[in-house]
Parts: structure tokens; sequence; C-alpha cells
């Protein structure tokens, strides 16, 4: 097992610990960092974010009285933390253990074993899971994370550890939470309706933009020129399928209709749009890049007249937020939380209308005051979305927890 603390301001007697105040109660928290390893797609940038930011604002109140101790749990066989990877968690503790993923998960959703405590060889007032199921904790208050709940309404649009345990875990592991954090208020609503939680038991921790692309200056252009962007997993809920039927519907209509670009990791269930990306009618018109790296993102987003996402379910839809954050109209459905992120400030149409989403494109690539009007209102639109106050709201919660948990505790037992 390799432990480390990154240096920083946080000191006293346990590594990684600030002073701060949270409803007046000690907090040491395990954030499982495995999916921010490598190739951050969605969850893996929320969970590092998160975690830069609980740090900054912890760091930030130093002269209060409780301490908060980070621990950022990571394992895997092959991937390694490297320095320039978390060089911005500065004051946080890094628990990496060399064990492959698939082992572990395994052992963890069927037998519950083994307890983080003993992997760290730590104890922890909270276990924060950053998937939907709990990790085994032996004292720490257990948390899980549900960012939609599409592997229970559509499990044949998933795969591995989302379709063999998901829809059969999470109901009970939900059940035994004592907190859930996700990421949208449409998410929050799923998890009441159909895990039927108690509201109190479930919070909002909706992502900012991420640092990348607030460190990036706005694109640049005049005028919509540039290609059509697609960013995501090229999974079957993204909708990869209606979004080649509407490029064909464009490409039929106008030869001279801007290239499509597909960034994102190309799962196994992609082959069959791969393959028709590259046959007549689309061959030569259509690139498939791949995972693109976050030192890379903010040339693919510059380099694109609009973001187009006609997923048929998320539960945040980042690419957005990143795109209008970068003065790139958008292109979305009216599915799960796009309207929630996009409001007004973009083109909503329905995930299974490909003429209409091929219609919105051409509107957004022809019309020059319609690309300008929808650049400035997704500009306006990202600066509402802010990392701090996802921080701040999961601290919040965190220490709401902690004092229910210590109320509800038997006598003599806190």
């Amino acid at each position: 097992m390799q432990t480390r603390k990154l240096a920083g301001t946080g000191a006293g007697p346990s590594a990684g610990a600030f002073r701060v105040t949270i409803h007046g109660v000690a907090m040491k928290v395990l954030l499982d960092y495995r999916p921010a390893l490598r190739d951050r797609t969605g969850v893996g940038e929320w969970v590092h974010q998160l975690a830069q930011h609980l740090l900054a604002r912890t760091s930030s109140e130093a002269q209060n009285a409780a301490e908060f101790g980070l621990t950022l749990w990571t394992s895997s066989w092959r991937d390694r933390p490297t320095p320039a990877s978390v060089a911005d968690l500065e004051g946080a503790t890094i628990v990496d253990r060399r064990i492959p993923v698939r082992p572990l998960t395994w052992a963890w959703n069927r037998a519950g074993w083994p307890n983080v405590e003993t992997l760290t060889s730590r104890s922890f007032d909270i276990v924060h899971s950053t998937s939907p199921l709990l990790l085994p904790s032996r004292s720490g208050l257990r948390v899980c994370t549900i960012y939609d709940l599409d592997f229970l309404a559509h499990p044949e649009r998933t795969w591995a550890e989302m379709r063999r345990d998901y829809p059969r875990l999470a109901r009970a592991h939900a059940a035994r939470a004592d907190g859930i954090v996700t990421i949208s208020d449409h998410s929050r609503r799923q998890v009441l309706r159909m895990l039927e939680v108690e509201p109190a038991r479930v919070v909002v921790c909706r992502p900012g933009v991420p640092s990348w692309a607030a460190a990036a200056a706005p694109s640049q252009r005049t005028g919509p020129d540039g290609y059509i962007l697609f960013v995501g997993t090229l999974e079957p809920r993204k909708n990869i399928g209606g979004l080649l039927a509407a490029y064909r519907h464009l490409v039929d209509r106008d030869p001279a209709t801007p290239r499509l670009v597909l960034a994102g990791r190309v799962t196994p269930a992609a082959g069959a749009w791969v393959a028709q990306a590259q046959a007549p009618p689309l061959a030569g018109r259509v690139d498939v890049l791949g995972y693109v790296a976050d030192e890379r993102r903010s040339a693919l987003y510059h380099g694109a007249r609009v973001l187009v996402l006609p997923s048929f379910e998320e539960g945040f839809g980042l690419p957005a937020l990143e795109a209008m954050a970068l003065g790139v109209p958008v292109v979305a459905s009216t599915s799960g939380a796009l309207p929630e992120v996009v409001g007004s400030a973009g083109l909503l149409v329905e995930a299974t209308d490909t003429r209409a989403l091929a219609d919105a494109i051409r509107a957004v690539v022809s019309h020059a005051a319609l690309w300008a009007e929808l650049r400035q209102n997704g500009l306006a639109r990202a600066s509402a979305f802010k990392w701090p106050e996802a921080a701040a709201a999961l601290l919040h919660a965190y220490g709401g927890w902690l004092d229910r948990a210590r109320k509800n505790a038997p006598a003599g037992r806190t």
C-alpha cells in the first residue's frame, strides 16, 4: 500500500487535516477517487473537482475549531495517481493500493468485504462511495452517489458492473445509506420516486465549470464556422445512432454541411456506429477521436460551431456546461437533466425526433444571429454553475448527517 499526503496548508495531528467548522462536528472523510484515476469522463471530472473544492473551501476556513480530513482512496493493478494528475489536491491524503479493480469491486458488492478501515489502516466519520453502491465500513457513516437511474429504467443500455450489480443491489444500498449524493434536481426526483428514499437523506451537488474550462478563454469566433461536435462516451444512452441519422439528413439536404466530430471513449457497443460513420454516405465526413484529455479539450471546443448532445438520459450533461462556458452554442435533447442545465440558452428537441434534431443543428450552423444569441446566452448560463457551491452543499450535508447519527445514537455511544 502506498500512502502519501500532498503538501499544503493542512497541519495538525492527522494527515490531510484542516481546521473548519461544519455543524461544530469533527469530520474525517474517505472519498472513493477511483473514477478520476484515468481518462476522466463526466463522473471522473465530478469526483476530481469535488475533491479539489472541498479542500479549497476547508483550507480557506483554517481558523475554525473543528477538523476536516480528506482521504482519497484509489486502487488498480496498473494505474497510479501521478503527481501531475493530483497536483491541485494539496492537503489530501492519498491511499493507493495495487489491487485489481474487478476482484475488489466483486468482493465489495457481493460479500461486503474487506472494509475500508482494514484497507487503509484508518478510521473515518464518513465513507463516501462515488457509485450507487456503498463501500464496506465498520465505523463511518456510509454515503453513496447516484448520478442517474438509467441502469434501472433501461438495463439493456448498460454493461459490466452497471448491468450485473447495480439493478439488483442499488435499492437495498440506497435504503441502508446514511446519505445519498446526486448531481441534479432531475436525478434527485428520480431517487425519491424510484427508490423511495427519505428526502432528508438526499443532497444535490450540481457540477460547476471544470477548472480547465474556467482557465480557458471563451472561443473568439465572430461567426458560426467550425465543425459539429459531440463529446461523451460512445454508449447506448448517448443516442449516437440518432445523431448519425440526423447528420445524414443534413448531408442529404446540403453536401456543404460541416464535418461531425465524435469525441469520447469508444465502448464495445459503439462498433455499429463507427462502422456507419465510415461507410457511405458518411465516409470521410465523420471523425471518431476517442477520449480527449483535459489539456486538449479547450482546443476541441474552440474548433466547434455547435455542440450536440442528443442523449436519451443524462444525470447532468457536463459537456453542455463546458461548451456554454467556452462560448459554443448547444443543441441538446429534452431528456434527463439537460433542460435543467441548458435552460433557454440552447435549442432543445426530443431525443427520438431525428429530423427535429437535424433542423435544430442546421438552424445554429446556418443563422449567424441565432448562433451569436445562443453563444451569449450560454456564457451567461454557465456562470451560474459554481463548484464552491457544490462543495458547500456537500459539507453541510455531511455535517447534518453526522449530527443526526449522533443524536440518534444509543445513550453512552456517540
